[in-house]
């Protein structure tokens, strides 16, 4: 079986998929206009009428899965019938088809019930509400031994708010009386300009019109098959250029909202225009360029802290694939890719912990560094700094690993700015004690660390179950300002399973806007949000498909993805059988 270290250093020469131009302002002016039209007539669709087409969207979808999956490998140089393909199942099809599932399931709740599905409710260390979201159903659990996500709602909620505001849109008068929303699509993630669409669609019942970014414009053609049923009645407009078309949408009078997954640079020019005095002073003075309302995923420089506890080696090996997995899928081009290592000072398995992460890194393939600008980045973030790892295919970045960073450091830039490229940092602070460090660790990601999307702890069981100690764990949990807190795996989990929200944390503010606002997914249309916290096993056995050495991620997830039309039972086993060749 081929394994992800025996993957080709170098891809076969592949036909890139072919980019649609940039659209011309007549054919933006239709677009709005179509969206317009079909603002109004979304209103009026029945709950009946909404799952049937999120069941034609479904099934549009599964007809372009293979297509689109093979156009993305060719993107971004993956040869086909390798492990790394799985990573295009998983961050395009396997996602897109599971939320539409979702939210099927949600409106066929909302039909007969009155609201939408949620699990077993509980409080916070600090007395906040919590609602389980994860397992979704019984095959959700079966495969995902272990695993379960929480939404912890916003402080001074009691539960019969949270109940109250659920499915907001569908209970009771309507929030809007039919709106166009502007989304500007992620080019790195393939799943991400659908799911946001979807998102605003279902959850707040907006017509929008998708501008795909240029990196992955290529996708269009495909989603306009696939969504030809959402498109046809102006629920949808699919739209292709860069920045100009972008801000030329943006300003468009039938525009009424604009949604970004994206950086922090393009809200501001949205939000506050060009760098300069000018912007400074709309800043100041609460004047922003734009009236309309915007929402946005933005990215952050995302740690993970290591508690110490009493470890195994096998243990301590698995977290450390699994923390340098979180920023090789993808060839690290993700907006919760893990980028800072915070350890305990003092700690003795501190040259332990990062020998494993060395070696997972080195068991990771060469990737094509697709995205504009990596190489630029990694000079500028990285190159002279640490130990690289690999890179000697053409096209590719080495992994870096930038050990002993001075946490005090006010101007690192690996802590302040998101390198976006394949560099992973690791400081220490606080001391062995698992209490101390972790205050600690918590008051560096805080207060140090730009972003605020998603952060994660590697915490020993035994840890969790001592009084004193997991008390301190749970204290960190709720204290931690970031949209996603994990426990023992990576975001991307979180992200995929469709019913927790993703999205940052809500603290920051149009000025200071970190990694974002306002949540996507949440296919139980949750409000009030605070963060979402994962929990998952020290190791598990099948591993994650996103485990740079996983054998079978391309089985697995095409396999993932057909379950996800109709999560049936019969195709439970192949999964099963793909996921034990790991």
């Amino acid at each position: 079986m081929t394994s992800v270290a025996s993957t080709p250093k170098s891809a076969p020469a592949v036909n890139r998929p072919a980019t649609p131009p940039p659209s011309s302002a007549r054919r933006l002016d239709e677009a709005v206009a179509r969206a317009r039209d079909g603002a109004a007539r979304l209103l009026r669709l029945s709950l009946d009428e909404r799952v049937a087409l999120a069941r034609a969207m479904q099934a549009g979808y599964l007809e372009i899965a293979r297509d689109s999956v093979h156009a993305a490998c060719a993107a971004k140089g993956i040869p086909l019938g390798t492990p790394l393909e799985g990573e295009e199942w998983c961050g395009g099809p396997w996602f897109v088809v599971r939320q539409l599932r979702l939210l099927q399931q949600s409106l066929l709740a909302l039909k007969h019930t009155g609201t939408t599905p949620l699990g077993e409710r509980g409080r916070t260390a600090d007395g906040r509400i919590t609602a389980q979201v994860f397992p979704a159903g019984t095959i959700d659990g079966t495969l995902f031994k272990g695993v379960r996500v929480d939404v912890h709602f916003q402080a001074g909620l009691a539960q019969g708010d949270v109940d109250a505001s659920r499915a907001r849109f569908y209970r009771g008068a309507k929030s809007h009386d039919g709106r166009v929303v502007l989304v500007l699509g992620a080019g790195n993630v393939n799943a991400i300009p659908s799911m946001d669409v979807i998102t605003k669609l279902f959850n707040e019942g907006k017509a929008c019109v998708l501008k795909l970014n240029p990196v992955n414009a290529y996708l269009g053609p495909y989603l306009e098959r696939a969504f030809a049923e959402a498109i046809r009645p102006g629920f949808l407009s699919v739209v292709y250029g860069a920045a100009g078309e972008g801000a030329y949408l943006a300003g468009h009078a039938g525009v009424d909202e604009i949604h970004i997954t994206g950086s922090d640079r393009t809200y501001n020019q949205l939000v506050w225009g060009t760098p300069g005095p000018e912007r400074e002073a709309r800043k100041r003075e609460g004047r922003p360029a734009t009236t309309k309302p915007v929402t946005a995923e933005l990215g952050g420089v995302a740690p993970v802290l290591v508690v110490p506890g009493l470890y195994s080696d096998k243990e301590l090996a698995y977290q450390a694939e699994d923390v340098a997995s979180g920023l090789t899928f993808n060839a690290s081009f993700d907006c919760n890719a893990n980028r800072v290592v915070v350890l305990p000072r003092g700690w003795a398995l501190r040259e332990k912990f990062l020998g494993l992460l060395r070696a997972a890194l080195e068991r990771a393939a060469d990737r094509q560094a697709y995205y504009p600008g990596a190489r630029e980045r990694w000079e500028r973030f990285g190159a002279g700094r640490g130990s690289p790892i690999g890179g000697k295919a053409a096209g590719s970045l080495p992994w870096t690993l930038v050990p002993g960073l001075d946490a005090g450091a006010a101007a690192e830039p690996l802590f302040q700015e998101e390198s976006f490229a394949p560099i992973i940092a690791e400081t220490s602070v606080g001391s062995p004690d698992p209490a101390e460090f972790l205050a600690d660790a918590v008051r560096f990601a805080n207060d140090r660390l730009w972003g605020t999307l998603s952060a994660g702890l590697v915490v020993h069981p035994r840890t969790m179950k001592d009084p004193t100690t997991g008390a301190a764990v749970e204290r960190a949990i709720a204290a931690l300002r970031y949209g996603t807190v994990t426990v023992n795996a990576w975001s991307g989990l979180s992200f995929a399973f469709g019913t927790p929200p993703w999205g940052a944390h809500p603290s920051s503010t149009p000025a200071d806007i970190q990694s974002g606002a306002g949540w996507v997914h949440n296919s139980s249309m949750l409000e009030g949000i605070e963060k979402v916290v994962l929990r998952h096993p020290i190791t598990a056995m099948p591993k994650p498909a996103y485990a740079l050495s996983h054998r079978s991620a391309h089985l697995l997830m095409s396999r993932m993805t057909a379950l996800e039309e109709r999560s049936s039972w019969a195709k439970v086993p192949p999964v099963f059988a793909a996921a034990m060749r790991a």
